[in-house]
Parts: C-alpha cells; structure tokens; sequence
C-alpha cells in the first residue's frame, strides 16, 4: 500500500525545509520523523517518531539504544533499528577520523567530554587510556595510549605506566580517562586514589596533569570539574 497524499506531501516538505536551512525550526519528533522516512519509505512514520521519543526522552537516547529495545517499539520492524545503529557508528567513525586528520585540542570542558565520550561510551568493558598533549594542549600524534583493558567492572591502571608513557613521549601534558560500563561515572575509591598518585607524581615532574575523565553510558565526571585536581594543575 502506498503513501497518501497528505502524507506523501508532508514528507515532500519536511525533506524541502531540511534541504533549504538543515534543522533550523525542527521539533524534536519531526527529525526522528525525517529520518524514518528513509528507513520506511512506504509508512505514515509521524506516530512512530513520537512513539520512539515518548519511550526514549530525546534524539540522543534513541540513537544510544540497543537495537533490540528499538525493535520493541511497534512498527520499528527489524530495517529501522539497524539503520539508527549504522548511522550512530559512521558519526562516530568521521567524528574520530576528523580528530585525527586535524589538530586536536583538548582546551575546555565541551572538547574533552565531547572526545571522550566518542571513545569510550560504547565499551563494554572497562578502559584506561592516557591522552599526551603539548604546551599548547594539542593531542600529540598517536597521542592517546590505551594502558589497560579488563573485565566488564574492573581494570588495574598503575601510575608509573601513566608517567613513563608522558616522558617517553616528551609530554607536557596528561589526561587520563576510562570508562563504567555498569553505567554509573561516579569514581570509586580506587579512582580517587589513583588520581591523587598520578596528581603527585606528575606535578613533581613539571608535567601539567589536566583531568581524570570517567565515562558512563548517559553521563561523564570529570575530577577538574568537580574541584577534585589542585587548579594550579587543572587550569586550562
């Protein structure tokens, strides 16, 4: 069965204002809508963008669910949640490739949680890694280490690993960061006490040790933020 021509019409409009101004005057549920209409090109979509927002509370929840939770919601069939999941990953992929392609600075607070929730969310188990910057807190080519991967709880990150890796690269800064797969960033002792080693050792060496980032699936903490780092160190 075909699209009416109400409907066919009210897609033909949303697709000219998109191609006329991006999203500039777009409701949340007309978005959702628009894309649907590429995942189901023969189905009044307009219930189920409202369906998916009323289950998931925004755009960025819909494309973070699993595709078994989008295929729960009627009508979604078994293409549509695919094709969010596909979109969510090839954003992520250019958004990483473009880091890398172009100088990365890790200067403010949107830039690090924005580049360490591209690399850490999606971990279904726990990571550690170090970020090497310059003086002018530009990523250093190949600048970010992965120390440590373990199970879906738990990793072990030792200070000395963070330091040697800082000094081998001629480092002038540091940012260390990992992930929560279980869902909450809130740090745990053994966060807080690798903080304050990693803190000592580094500011003992002149290196400046910028934040301790701690990514969850729907949050980020980040120890400068919450006053947590000494500001001589953590000022940017």
């Amino acid at each position: 069965m075909g699209l009416s021509k109400d409907c066919a019409g009210h897609r033909s409009r949303l697709r000219e204002r998109f191609a006329k101004s991006g999203f500039v005057g777009f409701a949340e549920h007309e978005i959702v809508e628009l894309f649907l209409t590429l995942c189901l090109p023969r189905k009044d979509v307009k219930s189920l963008a409202r369906a998916l927002l009323q289950k998931f509370g925004s755009i960025c929840a819909i494309f973070d669910a699993d595709v078994h939770e989008l295929a729960e919601v009627k009508g979604m069939g078994t293409v549509a949640p695919l094709a969010f999941k596909i979109v969510k990953t090839f954003m992520e992929i250019y958004l990483m490739r473009s880091l890398e392609l172009n100088v990365c600075i890790l200067d403010n607070y949107d830039r690090l949680e924005r580049f360490w929730r591209l690399r850490l969310r999606d971990n279904k188990r726990e990571v550690f890694e170090v970020a090497l910057l310059n003086t002018r807190l530009e990523l250093l080519r190949d600048g970010v280490v992965r120390l440590e991967e373990g199970v879906v709880d738990r990793t072990n990150a030792y200070p000395r690993k963070v330091i040697e890796c800082a000094l081998f690269r001629h480092a002038s800064a540091i940012i260390i960061a990992h992930n929560h797969p279980s869902g909450s960033s809130v740090p745990s002792d053994h966060d807080h006490l690798i903080t304050k080693k990693i803190e000592k050792i580094s500011e003992s060496l002149g290196i400046r040790f910028i934040d301790h980032i701690i990514v969850a699936r729907y949050d980020i903490f980040s120890f400068r933020k919450e006053k947590l780092i000494k500001a001589a160190n953590s000022t940017l």
